[in-house]
């Protein structure tokens, strides 16, 4: 993906000057994926793209560039807009520890398999490599990615490979590979798997709150993965529905709830709203682009509004008891207008949290910075919690960060005044 926009073209790097992966204590991204693992001779190399009956953990190692690297190289080349050469990600080995006890059904009989066939139960050693990369992290949060739907397995883990990167290696990230379908015929099958198999997602979010030693939960959800993501936050809403939602955070600590290009039912978010789900996270963005082609052939497939897609048009417009749902909540729900940012109507307009460098740099600072929408120079539309990107974005964003972070500061005042001695 290109590099966002708020790094400057290299100018102000994220990336530590010494290899990061010397003190990381696993070389790669966990994952956890309720994948069908495939066979020896499958050309799907890893996990098929069938429903498995358990939660998967594991750790995939990846590769950056074709060939063997230098850091310093890495560190240089990854961070420009406009690269001369090509700088591939891909998967150089899988390596399943077993399953996610949690997610073994009351109702299944372990002794009826074989012994070959009988996964061990790798809840601990996955807490304990997250707690081994939280205590030499400065960060001390862990990132959970939800991938869409039309992709296999190696997707979600090289897209969280990515984010990683340009997140500076900080804190722990967690590829959540959910069973989609690589086939456009695949969308109301991959659309049944997202909306009702939320429980293992659920189960993940649980764990890692209850064992692990992080201090906020962020989760990314994309596309018909976002189906996933906020069914998930129901659940979790009506498992704690008769606590407070201090008591909530303090148990599961999930800061940040992020949306892009959702292909869910705008109704059905109503419903999860009612439910509750805004009392599971600190905030809930909502990203939104009325370039995304994919999100229409979406409405016109289930003639419902997307909740990614921009209000207007025919039965686009907010009712207004949902108008003033939005002005109460405003404080924990956010709409991102990313119609005018660069680059966010590239291809047909769908994955722009990774082709557009403003969107990118926005999802990315607001899982790094507790800075709000406005905070971090987007412009509000009206009394509504909606928020567009202004021409002068990326030096907002920059004078946003610098009050919170003496490191860019510095960094941001040397570049400064280089361009006026210049």
């Amino acid at each position: 993906m290109p590099a966002p926009d708020v790094y400057g073209d290299g100018l102000l790097n994220p990336l530590p000057e010494v290899n990061p992966f010397e003190r990381i204590p696993y070389d790669g991204i966990l994952f956890a994926t309720d994948r069908a693992p495939a066979e020896e001779d499958d050309p799907e190399h890893y996990y098929r793209n069938d429903r498995g009956l358990i939660v998967r953990l594991g750790l995939a190692e990846i590769q950056f560039g074709k060939k063997e690297f230098q850091w310093d190289f890495a560190r240089q080349i990854s961070m420009l807009k406009s690269r001369t050469s090509e700088f591939p990600v891909k998967i150089s080995n899988v390596e399943e520890w077993g399953m996610m006890g949690s997610s073994l059904p009351d109702w299944f009989d372990m002794n009826l398999l074989s012994q070959d066939e009988t996964p061990v139960d790798a809840t601990d050693k996955f807490v304990e490599a997250i707690n081994a990369q939280l205590a030499v992290s400065k960060k001390k949060d862990v990132y959970v990615y939800v991938h869409g739907y039309k992709v296999v397995y190696e997707n979600p883990v090289l897209v969280s490979a990515e984010l990683w990167h340009f997140l500076g290696y900080e804190g722990a990230f967690v590829a959540y590979a959910w069973p989609s379908t690589p086939s456009k015929f695949a969308y109301i099958k991959d659309s049944d798997t997202s909306a009702g198999f939320a429980r293992n997602l659920r189960l993940l979010l649980e764990l890692v709150a209850e064992r692990t030693e992080a201090e906020q939960i962020h989760v990314i959800g994309y596309s018909n993965g976002t189906r996933l993501v906020t069914r998930a936050m129901e659940q979790l809403a009506l498992i704690h529905s008769e606590e407070t939602d201090e008591q909530i955070y303090e148990q599961l600590r999930i800061k940040n709830v992020i949306l892009v290009g959702s292909d869910l039912d705008r109704g059905v978010f109503g419903s999860y709203v009612s439910d509750g789900l805004l009392s599971v996270s600190k905030h809930t963005s909502i990203y939104m682009s009325q370039h995304d082609k994919a999100l229409g052939v979406s409405q016109f497939l289930t003639r419902r509004e997307r909740l990614g897609q921009m209000w207007g048009g025919k039965g686009g417009e907010l009712h207004p008891l949902a108008r003033q749902a939005l002005i109460d909540n405003r404080h924990r729900l956010s709409f991102i207008n990313v119609s005018d940012a660069e680059g966010a109507d590239t291809g047909n307009g769908h994955g722009y949290f990774r082709s557009s460098p403003w969107a990118s740099s926005d999802v990315l600072m607001s899982i790094s910075y507790d800075l709000s929408p406005a905070q971090r120079g987007l412009l509000s539309q009206d009394d509504l919690p909606v928020y567009t990107f202004s021409e002068d974005y990326i030096p907002r964003l920059w004078q946003a960060i610098r009050t919170v972070d003496p490191v860019f500061s510095k960094d941001l005042d040397a570049f400064m005044h280089g361009q006026t001695a210049h």
